[in-house]
Order: structure tokens, then sequence, then C-alpha cells
């Protein structure tokens, strides 16, 4: 059979796992969780609740770009408000493979969530 792949934002983690338990009922073959960010990678420290770096340079193990590209931030410096800002509103994207037969089924399941196709 074959497969299709949805990429779907939303406003909330709590939003994109309300309609992972439901797409869990399709065929689903594989469903990912992940919070989009101006830089890539996580940080492990350094970078608070509301977007702002509290330690400059803490990129996650294995992606120590992100850490110099924090450091760069007007925001580390204590004197901008931040400039143009992140990504805002629906940062929370929800990966799903699914099986063809299904698609249109777990489209609908999303849009009905207020996901955005």
């Amino acid at each position: 059979m074959a497969e299709k792949n949805i990429l779907a934002y939303f406003k909330s983690p709590e939003e994109a796992e309300s309609v992972s338990r439901k797409l869990q009922a399709l065929r689903v073959v594989d469903l990912s969780i992940d919070r989009i960010s101006r830089y890539g990678g996580a940080f492990t420290a350094g970078a608070s609740p509301n977007g702002l770096i509290s330690t400059l340079g803490t990129g996650a193990a294995g992606h120590p770009d992100a850490g110099v590209m924090a450091a760069a931030d007007p925001s580390a410096s204590g004197m901008s408000h931040g400039g143009s800002g992140g990504p805002t509103g629906r940062d929370i994207l929800l990966t799903v493979v699914i099986d063809e037969m299904t698609f249109h089924q777990a489209l609908s399941i999303i849009e009905e969530a207020g996901g955005m196709i």
C-alpha cells in the first residue's frame, strides 16, 4: 500500500497531542510532534520559556551552531527588544506518515482540530 505524508502546524503541543491520539486510530505509519524554533537544535540551558537567551552559546549537544546563533542574536545583549522575533503562533509541527486509504480522513481530523496544513 502507498503512503502519504502530512505536515500540520498547531498553536500548542496539547492541540497536536489531541490530534495525534485521534490519528492513531487510523493506519499511521509514523508520527512526530516538534516545536519549530528560530535556530536549529534545542537548547539545554539558557533559553527561557519566553524565548530570551540567558546564557550565551548554550546549544544542545550535536548542535553547536545553535549556540553560536543564539549568542549572535540581538536579544542576547540585553540592549535590544529582540528584533523581529522568531516563529510565533503556529510553531508546533505535527508530521504524519499515513496509509493512502485514510489520508483524506486524517486531513479532516487535523483541519477540524484547528491545524493548518
